[in-house]
Order: C-alpha cells, then structure tokens, then sequence
C-alpha cells in the first residue's frame, strides 16, 4: 500500500464523513462525546491518546514507505520515532506548561497527566526537531533528508490525532451559528462565553488544513523525484521540511483568531501567531539560503 494510496483513503473517510455529518447536524448539536474510548477495571483508555497513538503509528507507516522510494533505510525511521516520540512528548508537555503556567503553578499535580490534553503542538515541533538533530548526528544521517520524510509523518499524525481534542472538549473556536457548530458543556467554556451553547471546531479545521497540507508535501515530493533528487541537486533537501513549516504556521496563524483557549497576548497578538510568524521568517530565510547555495 503506497502513501498516495493511504492518503487517498484519508480523504475519501473525510468525504463520507462531511456526507454523514450532513445528516447528523441535529445529533451533533446535542451530543457531548466522552473522553473516555473504554475501561478495563480501573484502567481508562483515552480517545485522545488512544487517536495520537494511531495516528503516530500510521505516520510512521507512511514514512517508511516514503523512505525506499527515497534511497533511505526504513529502519531508520522506526528507530527514529523513539527518539520523536520521546523529544515529541517532552516538548509539547514543557512547552505548553510553560504557556499555561498561571495554571499549573496552582495545579502542580496535573503536570503530570498528558491524558487530559495540554501537548502544544509547537512543543512537539521544538522537541521532535531537537530529537531528529541528535538521532541524526548519532547515525551519520542527513537531516535535511530524513527531515523531508519524517515531518511527512508528523502531519499524518496530526491529522488524526487533532480529532482527539474534540473528545476532551477542547481546542474549540469562537460561539458560531454555523450549522457544524458543536455544544460545549458550560464546565469547559470560557467564562466570556457562558451563555453560548455552540461553538467553532477548531480542532478539525486544524485536521482538514493538515491533510491539505499533506497533499501538497507529497506532491513536492514526487516531483522532486521525478526530477532526480540524487544527481547534484542538494539544496533541494530539507525544502519539503521547510515549507511544511511555512504551511502549517499559517494554517496556525489563521486558526488563532477563532481559538477560545488560554494565550499569553504579545504586541495585541495571541503568543502562537506570533511564534508562527517567527517560523514562517525563518524558514523562508533558510529555503532561500539552501537553495541560492546549490543553484
């Protein structure tokens, strides 16, 4: 099964899902899902990690079908997502700890209980990056080149991963009229927002961009085959990393405006718009620099 084919199938489940949603508007606007997937004695399984879990392990699937038709050794890939997963988790929990520190400082116990969500995306960004780096000076590796395929990964798993913030109630928009609008139990929603009942799904907005985004990734990088990666044209590794950076900061910069949860505000901007903006700059500075490099 290749990885077109994977992500084929990712949008038509999108598809029949919009076509069934259709018809289950009136469901949805009164259905409040649970965090719970299911219970062994008093073991909880959680959606949200039982959907990262899934989605971090069809990730890697597509990663290590991307590596053979890329010259690269799938093994590396499997001894990889340790390390991401590891420097993955790290990060998005210290990031986000940091983020929301008002919180935690009175809260210190729930530091600890990444069950209930609170994994910045941006953290997961930072410390995969730093793990990648480490992994690939340990194997001798290019990191541009693993980088290319790994973050095609990534975004498999964030497409599906996202979705699990929807069971924990969190990640939602701005109150909206829209007919996908979904309830919000008052226990979860902002104290402005008390008396609003449906709110923007965020959270899949953020999925459907990353699928979008994933397209586009592997476009680039049938194309860059098609025109023969391995025969002098260097500069052309690292930009399928670099512009899913630039990609995925804007879709983030976008979602801002519509997101609810808490943000420390920087120059009248939310912290996450201002951290993607930074990204964007510096990874357009880098596809310019690598690619003036090796013209």
């Amino acid at each position: 099964m290749t990885p077109e084919i994977i992500v084929s199938g990712f949008f038509v489940y999108f598809i029949v899902e919009i076509y069934y949603t259709l018809d289950m508007f009136n469901f949805l606007h009164s259905y409040i899902p649970s965090p719970i997937l299911f219970s062994i004695g008093s073991v909880e399984i959680h959606w949200y990690a039982f959907l990262m879990v899934v989605g971090g392990l069809i990730g890697l699937y597509v990663a290590m079908k991307l590596a053979v038709k890329h010259n690269l050794e799938p093994k590396i890939f499997e001894e990889l997502v340790i390390w991401f997963a590891i420097g993955a988790v790290i990060g998005a929990r210290v990031y986000y700890v940091i983020y929301a520190w008002e919180f935690y400082s009175e809260n210190l116990f729930e530091i600890f209980q990444i069950w209930n969500g609170g994994m910045a995306v941006h953290g997961v960004m930072i410390g995969g990056f730093i793990a990648t780096v480490l992994f690939a000076k340990w194997k001798k590796v290019s990191f541009w080149k693993i980088a290319d395929i790994a973050v095609v990964g990534l975004v498999v798993g964030q497409v599906i991963g996202r979705v699990g913030n929807y069971f924990n109630q969190e990640i939602f928009g701005k109150p909206t009229d829209l007919p996908w609008g979904i309830p919000i139990e008052i226990a979860n929603r902002p104290d402005v927002y008390l008396n609003s009942e449906y709110f923007h799904p965020t959270f899949l907005y953020e999925s459907v961009g990353s699928l979008v985004i994933l397209f586009v990734l592997l476009f680039i990088l049938r194309a860059r085959r098609g025109r023969g990666e391995e025969r002098g044209k260097k500069g052309m590794k690292g930009n399928v990393f670099l512009i899913y950076l630039i990609l995925y900061s804007v879709l983030r910069f976008w979602l801002e405006f519509l997101r609810t949860d808490f943000s420390p505000m920087v120059f009248d901007m939310r912290w996450a718009q201002l951290f993607s903006i930074f990204i964007i700059f510096v990874a357009i500075i880098l596809l310019i620099i690598r690619n003036k490099k090796y013209d």
